[in-house]
């Protein structure tokens, strides 16, 4: 476990801006699909499970490691 690399907030959207969109519309990170507007994004985040994806799960995790990043981030910062 010691052997795997750290994956932080940077590396996520790194990898988010390879992956190619359409002018118009908002992919999905997790199962990578486009859908035409942000409704029908945040529709689909809240409802994967029932179309057997586990998007919000994704989400949710990726939630808490931006929330993480950005303590671990405002306990490095110099205090003045």
């Amino acid at each position: 476990a010691s052997s795997r690399a750290r994956l932080t907030v940077r590396d996520i959207l790194t990898v988010s801006q390879w992956q190619p969109v359409p002018q118009r519309g908002y992919q999905c990170m997790s199962c990578c699909r486009i859908f035409p507007t942000l409704w029908s994004l945040t529709n689909h985040i809240q409802y994967s499970s029932q179309e057997g994806f586990s998007c919000k799960v994704y989400y949710r995790r990726l939630k808490a490691l931006w929330e993480k990043e950005h303590k671990q981030q405002g306990a490095a910062a110099p205090r003045v």
